[in-house]
């Protein structure tokens, strides 16, 4: 079985009857992730693996400790997934910002942070897709992001300190795509 199919059958078994609207996020975050293969290169598949299962730690049968990248990440490893799939999980979308305010930052240090085209493609896919998985722009996400949790949630504070570096990284990915297309 490829990594792909076999990650869309754990990201499904895990999400899909107990969190739909997140299974159809992740979806949507494959989607795109399928349209940045150029970038990705021969980590295409490694890509959209990553963006099935970016948020399986929200199951709730995963809770260790109620942070999604790091859970899906100690699950992801707890059943043997490639080394380099667990840490884009586990990094996803700026998550180091908030194991700091959250007080996980050693536990996330575990993980490698691999800060490269296939991470911040991630980046770019997750902040680009809204919670029903179809295609939005960046502060449009953010924005909504904020209305959901509210200006004094720990998650708004995340968010808002994060978005120059996720700015960063969908702005690298934009011209990595640029570059591949010719365009």
């Amino acid at each position: 079985m490829s990594l792909i199919s076999w990650a869309y059958e754990t990201s499904e078994r895990t999400l899909a009857s107990v969190l739909p609207r997140r299974w159809a996020h992740v979806q949507g975050v494959a989607l795109k992730a399928r349209e940045l293969s150029l970038v990705a290169g021969v980590d295409a598949p490694l890509l959209e693996a990553a963006a099935v299962l970016h948020d399986v730690g929200y199951a709730p049968e995963l809770k260790k400790t109620g942070f999604h990248p790091l859970d899906g990440a100690y699950f992801l490893r707890s059943i043997e997934a490639p080394s380099r799939l667990v840490n884009l999980v586990a990094h996803h979308s700026c998550a180091i910002r908030e194991a700091r305010l959250r007080g996980l930052e050693d536990q996330l240090a575990a993980f490698v942070d691999e800060e490269g085209p296939v991470r911040d493609c991630l980046w770019m896919c997750d902040l680009t897709t809204t919670p029903d998985g179809t295609p939005t722009d960046f502060n449009s996400r953010v924005a909504e992001i904020k209305q959901r949790y509210g200006p004094e949630d720990l998650v708004t504070t995340f968010i808002t300190s994060a978005e120059p570096d996720l700015t960063a990284a969908i702005a690298r990915t934009a011209q990595r795509l640029a570059r591949a297309t010719g365009v």
